[in-house]
């Protein structure tokens, strides 16, 4: 009952009326239906009660008119044949009247008793008279009991029993047909609630999918939008990876234009100061050695630091733009590079490099990724031991580089640690793909895909 009305509060909370309401009048007409059947059942059995209490009444009729047949015979013929059936008559007289008033009692009707009464009286004095009769005639005044069966006082008691007797069927059938009548209108009623019901059912039928058609339009609606949204999240997020990766393309592009641009300066700039220097002291050498021998170490020391100087200034336009990829090629550049590393750090290098056809924004990318990743492995890894292996692949060039060193979690990198991500940032807006292994203890393996160039048929 609690849950109902849960139910029925939510449903008027949220504005569905129709639903409490139809709840409501089905359960009425259900109780309707319910009491209607009740009554139907107590009015059957009522008609049922006085229909035997009607037998009853007309089996003492017919009994009484069995005692006087008896009684005709028994004076006319004599003997106990007759007298039998008289008795038996007379008990069976009593009998019927004693089982109807007891169903006149069950019948509910209060009506009945004065009746049952009366009709029982009249009875009582029908078999007495026949009784004063039949001892009249056993006392041997066969004369008396002619008379008195001559005198009409039977024949009179038996007429006002059988007006008293049609009198009292017709009260009685006027009771039943007013029952027959209160059965009908049950039934009536009854098919009514019925129909009612059924209307209500079907009603409700239509409601329901009515509102399971709407409720299955407003998913489908929402489904839609959902599907819109998503599409639209989805579009707008590939749109802004797509300016992210044009973006980091364009920055990328800015820092190696403005690292040409420096080293263009340092080589047209300071190449020239440096190699004027170099110039100068090598006219004034000569001097110094015939004027200033003591001097001549000092000049010999300053040309060893021009000379050093203008080594530093190569390897650092190498780092800013190097040169070897537009002369030399990749493969010759990260071998040129991976040397350098070796004899500067002294760490074991071995390489596997294959001539792969990239593009120059691509050969930069690998010859960064290289860069980085040999930094990661002498600065943070502490490696002894480095692979470097470059050869193409379908229409990608692999890159991977290994090392031995301390590796770490890939999943619990430090924040401001941008190396790792710009590799990754910069190998994807190229079009490629970037993959890190790494283990405490086992090393670190770093793996990059690019598009290897579309080669034009002739």
């Amino acid at each position: 009952m609690q849950n109902l009305s849960s139910l029925v509060t939510r449903c008027l909370r949220h504005g569905n009326w129709r639903i409490p309401l139809a709840v409501m009048a089905a359960s009425c007409l259900l109780l309707m239906t319910e009491m209607a059947y009740h009554t139907e059942q107590a009015s059957l059995d009522t008609l049922v009660t006085m229909g035997r209490a009607r037998l009853q009444l007309t089996q003492a009729m017919q009994r009484v008119t069995d005692a006087e047949s008896g009684k005709r015979g028994y004076m006319l013929v004599g003997g106990s044949d007759y007298l039998e059936p008289y008795n038996q008559a007379s008990r069976d007289v009593r009998a019927a009247m004693a089982t109807m008033r007891k169903l006149d009692l069950q019948s509910g009707h209060a009506a009945l008793a004065p009746l049952a009464a009366r009709l029982d009286a009249l009875f009582e004095e029908r078999l007495a008279e026949l009784q004063v009769v039949m001892q009249l005639h056993d006392s041997g005044k066969h004369d008396a009991a002619l008379a008195m069966v001559r005198s009409g006082i039977g024949r009179e008691i038996m007429e006002r029993l059988r007006d008293e007797y049609n009198a009292q069927m017709q009260t009685r059938n006027a009771l039943v047909t007013q029952g027959l009548q209160d059965i009908h209108h049950l039934f009536l009623l009854s098919r009514l609630g019925i129909g009612a019901m059924t209307v209500l059912s079907l009603g409700m039928l239509v409601l329901f999918i009515r509102q399971g058609r709407q409720l299955s339009e407003t998913r489908e609606a929402q489904r839609t939008a959902l599907v819109a949204e998503r599409n639209r999240l989805e579009a707008e997020a590939e749109e802004r990876t797509r300016d992210l990766r044009e973006l980091t393309r364009h920055l990328q592009s800015a820092r190696e234009d403005e690292r040409a641009r420096l080293a263009r300066d340092l080589h047209d700039e300071l190449g020239a100061l440096l190699t004027t220097a170099k110039l100068d002291v090598a006219v004034i050498r000569p001097k110094v050695a015939q004027d200033l021998p003591d001097l001549l170490p000092r000049v010999t020391h300053l040309t060893a630091a021009l000379n050093d100087g203008i080594a530093l200034k190569r390897r650092i336009i190498e780092d800013l733009c190097p040169s070897s990829l537009r002369l030399l090629g990749l493969a010759a550049s990260l071998e040129a590079l991976l040397g350098d590393t070796r004899r500067a750090s002294g760490i074991a290098i071995t390489h596997d490099l294959a001539q792969v056809d990239l593009s120059p924004d691509d050969q930069l990318t690998a010859y960064r990724v290289v860069q980085e990743a040999l930094t990661n492995a002498m600065k943070y890894a502490q490696a002894s031991e480095i692979q470097v292996r470059l050869w193409p692949q379908g229409s990608h060039a692999v890159l991977k580089v290994q090392d031995n060193g301390a590796g770490f979690d890939p999943s619990a990198l430090k924040a401001g640690c941008h190396g790792i991500k710009g590799m990754r940032f910069r190998t994807e807006a190229c079009g490629g793909s970037l993959e890190l292994t790494s283990a405490p203890g086992q090393g670190t393996c770093l793996s990059a895909r690019l598009p290897l160039m579309a080669t034009v048929a002739l």
